[in-house]
């Protein structure tokens, strides 16, 4: 070993790297230079391109990873990364059968990394420009039809005011709060919003009391790279979250709820997690497809335009930065009408 300056249990020393411990080192701590511009990226990321606190954690990782093998196989710094270590790194992972899907994300972190190195002159030529990614398949998002849709919805509204807000325990006649109530209402409030307003599930968990007017049906959304957008939703939605607003969230509430409008079993912001769960199990209720979140908003998208709405105004409404992003639900329904087809005309 030699000295330098680090943190953690191997603080003062850098593990002098040879081939035959390299293999023995997956997670190898980075020279302090190279932590250090790793730490300067990812405030890049945060701050100045508003990336999301989960993209910025997939894309730090993958340059970490990246790093990592670069120093095993001799690099002592950026200019040391070349082009054919860049492709030993992703042939590697190719080779373990890492996803096609993970491997693209994990190139487009490089290039990121790189070529803003370059650009601020830590490194003197960017060597990712020449790295071909593997094409990922285009596939098309999973889709509610509109009565698969409606049926999901209406069993999220029929659990909600079917669960008396209240129980009365067998050893006391005195009523008490029911925990179902709450949760219940919470889930037909968010599956209201999530088709209603088109959102993502991110954007639905950060929304707070004020971000939503229940008299002008508005929702105002910090989307990615926090970019704000105010979306419009329907009556139903309306109904579902004042009855969320009236008689759920204040059950829940806590000190530490803050102004969220969606809070979680213990008073904390609802995670994404418990979204998931509880789409899932409205799904199996009604008796559907098994669905994530974000189907709810893909069917949305495709039940606008299928209902004549513009390919501008349904970009507006999902926050899409390309239109191209929102022509995918065009080709969505097209092979929906094109599956109608095949199957009922006479001369398909």
């Amino acid at each position: 070993m030699r000295p330098c300056v680090s943190d953690g249990p191997n603080r003062g020393w850098l593990i002098e790297v040879t081939a035959q411990n390299a293999a023995d080192l997956p997670g190898l701590p980075l020279p302090v230079d190279l932590a250090n511009t790793v730490e300067r990226f990812s405030r890049y990321l945060t701050a100045e391109r508003g990336y999301s606190a989960h993209t910025s954690r997939a894309y730090v990782s993958d340059v970490t990873d990246l790093l990592r093998y670069a120093v095993r196989h001799g690099a002592q710094g950026l200019d040391d990364v070349q082009l054919p270590m860049l492709r030993g790194w992703l042939g590697t992972q190719a080779g373990r059968g890492m996803a096609r899907s993970t491997l693209a994300r994990r190139g487009a972190s490089a290039r990121a990394f790189l070529g803003w190195a370059t650009r601020l002159s830590l490194a003197v030529t960017d060597p990712s420009v020449r790295l071909a990614s593997p094409k990922v398949p285009s596939s098309l998002p999973t889709v509610l039809s509109v009565d698969a849709a409606s049926r999901l919805l209406d069993a999220a509204r029929q659990a909600a005011l079917a669960t008396p807000p209240v129980e009365l325990v067998e050893t006391t006649p005195t009523p008490h709060p029911s925990p179902e109530h709450p949760k219940n209402l919470r889930a037909w409030a968010a599956a209201e919003l999530l088709y209603g307003a088109g959102i993502r599930v991110g954007e639905l968990v950060a929304l707070d009391i004020g971000s939503i007017d229940l008299v002008e049906r508005l929702v105002r959304v910090m989307g990615k790279g926090g970019k704000e957008r105010v979306v419009p939703f329907g009556l139903p939605a309306v109904q579902a979250v004042d009855a969320w607003l009236e008689q759920g969230r204040p059950t829940l509430v806590k000190e530490a709820s803050g102004q969220a409008l969606f809070i979680g079993d213990r008073g904390g912001r609802w995670g994404q997690r418990q979204v998931r769960d509880a789409i899932h199990r409205l799904a199996a209720t009604a008796g559907v497809s098994d669905v994530a979140p974000h189907a709810l908003r893909h069917s949305a998208a495709t039940h606008l335009l299928a209902g004549g709405s513009d390919l501008r105004s349904v970009q507006e409404v999902l926050g899409h930065t390309s239109l191209a992003t929102t022509q995918r639900y065009t080709h969505v329904d097209s092979e929906r009408l094109r599956a109608i087809y095949t199957q009922a005309h006479p001369r398909a």
